[in-house]
């Protein structure tokens, strides 16, 4: 089965050639970038996070195989949506679904089902793949599109997509796709964000839901970003880093309304 492009040429550029373009101007390869476990990378058009997914996943190194963990937007499908086997289309070409990291994501992951009605129109983690696959073109994914939910399914997620990589036997980038607050004052924003921030540096996933709960923070991917934390400590990471915070009030202009992006890394 093979997922077309939904948001191509809305979210980002819709053909190979000015998408290539863009790309070159968003992110800079370097020879000596650390391993990291996973990351926190946003989801909006590239005009207004682009910057800051650019500059994420040019600072780590993708490897040939990406788990992506995305919100569930739209709120249909399957809770903890596994899109099958198969592959994913992109202005830049055909992204091969791993279909080992599946089959082992099946089988110890609970709630976990083959669902492709969660991905047909998400742009969560459809915008982390022309980043990943300009970097690595040997790139093949497993993508995972979660609901909202309480921190006990959470953590039994992440603890199953840990056992998951480990029976992989090999190297496995976790990037769970989130912005932050949306559609407040940039200061209000950049409190808030930085709120949920101080969760994720701290490796306190049911602290940063609860927090997200308390202070109505709007990050959109708390529960991918959650359940990525619970893996990458299962998996031994013991450092998050906030690598750069941007809103889209720095693209436009206007603080009054913006939604906030963030960069993080975790190893």
């Amino acid at each position: 089965m093979q997922r077309q492009a939904a948001v191509a040429g809305q979210f980002y550029s819709g053909t190979a050639h000015e998408l290539n373009s863009d790309l070159a101007a968003l992110v800079s390869e370097a020879a000596d970038n650390p391993k990291v476990v996973g990351v926190i990378s946003p989801h909006a058009g590239y005009v207004y996070s682009g910057a800051v997914a650019g500059h994420l996943f040019s600072s780590v190194v993708i490897p040939d195989t990406v788990l992506v963990l995305g919100p569930n937007h739209r709120g249909i499908g399957a809770g903890a949506a596994l899109y099958p086997d198969g592959s994913w289309q992109t202005p830049l070409g055909t992204v091969p679904i791993s279909a080992r990291l599946n089959s082992l994501l099946r089988q110890h992951v609970p709630f976990i089902q083959d669902d492709t009605v969660a991905h047909q129109s998400e742009h969560s983690l459809e915008v982390q793949i022309p980043f990943l696959q300009y970097l690595n073109p040997q790139l093949s994914i497993s993508a995972i599109c979660l609901a909202h939910g309480g921190f006990d399914p959470v953590r039994r997620i992440g603890e199953g997509v840990a056992a998951a990589i480990r029976a992989y036997s090999g190297d496995v980038l976790i990037v769970a796709s989130s912005d932050m607050t949306h559609y407040e004052s940039a200061e209000s924003a950049k409190r808030k964000d930085f709120l949920a921030l101080d969760r994720v540096t701290a490796f306190d996933p049911e602290g940063l839901l609860d927090v997200c709960r308390r202070e109505r923070i709007t990050m959109c991917g708390v529960v991918p970003t959650a359940v990525m934390l619970v893996a990458a400590r299962a998996l031994g990471a013991v450092r998050a880093e906030v690598l750069a915070y941007a809103t889209s009030g720095d693209v436009t202009g206007d603080d009054r309304q913006v939604v906030g992006y963030a960069a993080v890394t975790v190893r």
